[in-house]
């Protein structure tokens, strides 16, 4: 065996430092791996402009980049990266991906733009993704499945379109999916649903993805914890095999378009603690049968579900929120579900519910919110509702309640809102309630209530509605102390003595509504404080003395209503200053002429019953005054209009100011939708949302659909707008739904449809309009679209001569308002037949106003970026040039006019030749102009003047503008024509005819100056 022996010692020598160079090496190779990623995370923080929420990364030779917030390290090298809410504003770099360990990357709710980053492929660790609300756009791409290590990939709340691409099903580690709330106008993979790791899976609120049916492999996701497809055009039935998911803890299918019934099988889901199924047409009624052990949320309201509320409810322990809201759910509410001990959130409003509220509400559990409104439940109100302290929220409006009110409602300090109105409590409110520190509005109208107003109020209370009630006595002096009141309704009591001066020391005051009392003595002048104030309501009471002229000086005044008192003197001319979509001074002992700001069509029944009272103007329906009784002087005239222009900005800039805030700010305890109104509104939110449903849509426009929805149990209707239901919206739809808050909500006449409020949050935006009973003037004329079930007037009738000329007259008056009685003259840019309403007595009101546009002063142009409008009622010089004036709307109406009159469309299905176009060369050609009138309405008695209104609208429709023209000496033609006393009188005046004058020259070159010898010639 051979023998061992030991290295000569010149070899140790040498080998010794050999080892101590290489574990140097090695132990700087590995100090390098810090260094670099730091240096990759200033990199980072350098491209993106050096974002003032990045201001802690920076080296420091006592701590490490490992300690920075945004940075989680593991063995000294970065791991994860939470990048969310940083306002990171440019792409992602592909350097990024040199961090070579990063397993998860957050850069969620931030501004980054562009296409879905592709540089991330090279980030090969990468477990878990979250690039949620940015605004990335564009396809998802088809090789997305390169990142096959991903568990977690959260892309929702951008502008992803096209496909969901069926390779995101290959990434078969998938744990967490979200792709909610984009805009996918695609399809999604059904091998979605066959990812068998999957927990959670987000897609809703994408209703642009073609319609389709809940495949039937869904339910093999044995792991599915959450699953949430809302508003996702789902159709079809809910499958019973739903049980076989049988981790499913939440479901969540509202705002589809389901039908059927909701199987039984979805409460034998053990693990089920929260279900979602609102808002879609499922019907029948709600399965007997309920055993889902953990079940502690049940939605299914906005659905069709009849029948009574399963006893069996009252089971579910862990039940914490019910929502059956909006079915036709009848019978009485099971007292079972009173003893629950987890119950903190019922809503059962919006039903068919009859009997009494069971008394045991709140005895056994810490309610917080409680809503049985719009039913027909009786008796008395539950007196320990807020037994356990915890009660916010409070709405039991419209049933047939009665008795008094609990008293304990005024030691429940934690209200915040009251909702009781329209029901039959009788007695005292309690005292206390009026006291309840959070409470911010209290609504008690339309009951039997009585007593004093309190001489105390609540600092958090903001609105006070007791109207219609039985309260009695004086407004108490103390009211100076009600500071935050900002909505103070008591009309239609038994209130007397005066208005007192205290009430005018209230800085926040909005809207003041003390109509039909006992009030008397003269109103006070100190209302300097009245900044606020948009609607005044003191009629039918008994008050006298002059108006102070201090009410002309309130900047933000929209509506005043002084009628049925027993004011004096003149009307102070300051009054004309203020910008009022209403105005009642009828009924009074007023005298003088009315300021000269305040003769127009939209007060002209603001001044009856005031024998004294005298207009210049002999439209306005009261005696006309000497001319030179109440001549302004030119000085007087230009402050006036300096002042109204300056208010007018005022107004606007609130308008703009509270659409802003409608956007930013959701409701008070769930995400719903902010309602603006700008008339006395009878109905809330909640019943125009409940009417959003596909058989009450009664038209559809580029700019959304248009409902039909009854909003009480009067049977009131309204017409809804519905602009969009996307999270971000279209640029060109945000522009016309702010145009027509901004102008509608400040206007008023009675030929402009009234918008009666808007409705607004991130994914919804409505404007509620009266509803036009007889719906557009084109679904009257033409008869290809009579018989239109979406126009809701499908019938045969003919529209006669005398409602056709009442039309045009009622049209010109709400164009001649915009154009020359507004402090900013306003165009419409969309004047056509179909934006032209009618109502039950075929009275039209323009419609419309997205495109509208205010000018600075009358006839000045205002620059368009781009031509907007509808082919054949286009001006020719709206296509050339980007400057506009009133003009345009002259030769829209003209089209109009000639619609009228002859029956055919504005472009006939001609693409070469309008209907303008087509009514001068039939001129040219030498044809009598009673063979281009409508055959259905012509006889002997009307053809001349039908024809006289045809030659109006080849006035209107004079290719050079300034041949046009205004629509005030439109209007003054067209009331002419309606005039009976006109018409006799001039039979014996020669007949002019405009016909040999257009014969002899060039429609561009027709003479201005030879327009007004057009007359209405009726024999």
């Amino acid at each position: 065996m051979p023998r061992l022996t030991s290295s000569p010692p010149h070899i140790h020598f040498f080998y010794i430092p050999c080892l101590v160079f290489l574990c140097s090496l090695s132990h700087v190779a590995e100090s390098q791996i810090p260094d670099q990623e730091q240096q990759v995370l200033l990199k980072l923080r350098q491209t993106w402009q050096d974002p003032s929420s990045l201001d802690n990364w920076v080296p420091s030779n006592s701590t490490s980049h490992c300690t920075w917030p945004e940075v989680t390290c593991q063995d000294d090298s970065i791991t994860e990266l939470k990048l969310a809410n940083l306002n990171i504003n440019y792409p992602i770099p592909p350097f990024i991906c040199d961090l070579n360990n990063l397993t998860r990357l957050d850069l969620s709710n931030n501004n980054i733009p562009g296409e879905f980053p592709t540089v991330l492929y090279n980030c090969s660790k990468l477990l878990y993704l979250d690039l949620s609300q940015n605004y990335f756009e564009g396809p998802i791409p088809s090789d997305i499945d390169g990142m096959a290590n991903l568990q977690v990939l959260i892309l929702a709340a951008n502008s992803f379109s096209f496909n969901v691409p069926a390779s995101i099903t290959r990434l078969q580690r998938l744990r967490i999916l979200h792709l909610y709330q984009s805009e996918y106008n695609g399809t999604y993979p059904e091998e979605i649903f066959g990812l068998s790791n999957l927990e959670e899976l987000s897609l809703g609120y994408n209703d642009k993805f073609v319609p389709s049916q809940l495949p039937q492999n869904f339910t093999a996701l044995k792991k599915l914890r959450f699953f949430s497809m809302p508003q996702t055009n789902l159709y079809g039935g809910i499958p019973e095999t739903i049980s076989d998911m049988e981790a499913l803890e939440y479901l969540d299918l509202g705002i589809n378009p389901l039908t059927g019934e909701i199987p039984g099988s979805i409460f034998a889901l053990r693990n089920l603690s929260e279900l979602y199924v609102y808002r879609t047409n499922v019907s029948g009624s709600i399965p007997q049968k309920v055993s889902a052990a953990n079940l502690s949320v049940i939605d299914l309201s906005f659905n069709n579900l009849m029948g009574n509320i399963p006893e069996v409810f009252g089971k579910l322990k862990n039940l914490y929120s019910l929502n059956l809201g909006f079915n036709q759910l009848s019978a009485g509410i099971p007292k079972g579900i009173t003893h629950l001990p987890a119950l903190s959130d019922v809503r059962l409003s919006n039903n068919n519910l009859s009997g009494t509220i069971p008394p045991d509400f709140g005895k056994f559990s810490l309610l917080r919110r409680f809503e049985v409104a719009y039913s027909n439940l009786t008796g008395a109100f539950p007196e320990q509702l807020c037994h356990g302290g915890t009660l916010i929220r409070l709405a039991a409006m419209d049933n047939n309640l009665n008795g008094e009110l609990p008293k304990s409602l005024g030691n429940c300090s934690t209200l915040l809102l009251v909702m009781l109105h329209n029901n039959g409590f009788t007695g005292n409110a309690p005292g206390g309630l009026w006291m309840s520190r959070n409470l911010t509005a209290l609504i008690l109208s339309g009951n039997g209530l009585s007593g004093e107003l309190p001489k105390e109020l609540s600092p958090s209370l903001t609105r006070i509605e007791i109207s219609s009630n039985k309260f009695f006595g004086k407004i108490p002096s103390t009211v100076s102390s009600w500071r935050n009141l900002r909505v103070f309704d008591a009309s239609n009591n038994l209130l007397r003595g005066t208005v007192p001066t205290e009430l005018t020391e209230l800085p926040f005051l909005t809207t003041l509504l003390l109509g039909q009392n006992e009030l008397s003595g003269i109103l006070p002048t100190d209302i300097v404080s009245w900044k606020s104030l948009t609607t005044l309501n003191l009629s039918h009471n008994k008050i006298s003395g002059p108006i102070p002229s201090e009410i002309g000086f309130l900047p933000g005044l929209t509506q005043l209503d002084l009628s049925d008192n027993q004011l004096s003197g003149l009307i102070p001319p300051e009054i004309g200053q203020l910008i009022l979509n209403r105005l009642n001074l009828s009924s009074n002992r007023l005298s003088g002429p009315i300021p000269a700001k305040l003769e127009n069509a939209a007060y002209d029944t603001s001044f009856l019953n005031n024998p004294g009272l005298c207009a210049s103007n002999s439209f306005m329906r009261i005696n006309v005054c000497n001319a030179q009784s109440h001549s302004l002087s030119k000085t007087n005239l230009t402050l006036i209009v300096i002042l109204t222009i300056a208010a007018a900005m005022c107004i606007l800039l609130v308008v703009l100011f509270t659409i802003r805030a409608s956007r930013k700010n959701r409701d008070w305890f769930d995400s719903t939708p902010k309602l603006t109104s700008f008339q006395s509104l009878n109905f809330m939110e909640s019943n125009i949302l409940s009417g959003l449903k596909e058989h009450n849509v009664i038209g559809s426009g580029g700019s959304g659909k248009v409902y039909r929805i009854i909003v009480n149990h009067s049977g009131d209707v309204v017409a809804v707008k519905r602009i969009s239901n996307n999270q971000k919206l279209n640029e060109k739809l945000e522009k016309q739904f702010v145009a027509e808050v901004e102008i509608l909500g400040n206007i008023k006449h009675r030929h402009i449809v009234k918008l009666l409020c808007c409705i607004s949050c991130e994914n919804l935006k409505l404007l509620v309009y009266e509803y036009m009973e007889n719906s557009s003037l084109d679904h009257w004329l033409h008869k290809k679209k009579r018989l239109s079930p979406m126009s809701g007037v499908a019938n045969n009738m003919i529209l006669d001569w005398p409602n056709r000329l009442q039309i045009a007259l009622g049209a010109a008056k709400g164009l001649c308002y915009m154009h020359n009685d507004c402090s900013s003259p306003i165009i419409h840019r969309d004047v056509k037949s179909s934006n032209i309403l009618l109502d039950s007595e075929f009275n039209a009101k323009i419609a419309d106003f997205g495109l509208a546009r205010m000018l600075a002063k009358p006839g000045e142009a205002v620059s368009m970026t781009a031509v907007a409008g509808s082919f054949g009622y286009l001006a020719p010089e709206y296509a050339h040039t980007t400057r506009v004036n009133e003009k345009i709307d002259v030769y829209s109406f003209g089209v109009v006019l000639l619609e009228l009159t002859t029956g055919r469309e504005a472009n006939d299905e001609d693409e070469d030749m309008c209907l303008a176009d087509w009514a001068w060369r039939h001129i040219q050609d030498g044809n009598p102009i009673s063979d281009a009138l409508d055959e259905e309405i012509k006889d002997d008695s009307n053809v001349d003047e039908i024809s006289n209104v045809f030659k109006l609208g080849i006035f209107c429709t004079a290719t050079l503008p300034s041949t046009r023209p205004t629509m005030k000496e439109v209007l003054q033609v067209l009331l002419k024509c309606s005039d009976p006393l006109y018409n006799v009188e001039k039979k014996s005046r020669h007949k002019f005819d405009v016909i040999p004058l257009l014969e002899n020259s060039k429609h561009e070159e027709t003479p201005r100056s030879d327009f007004h010898v057009l007359e209405c010639n009726t024999y």
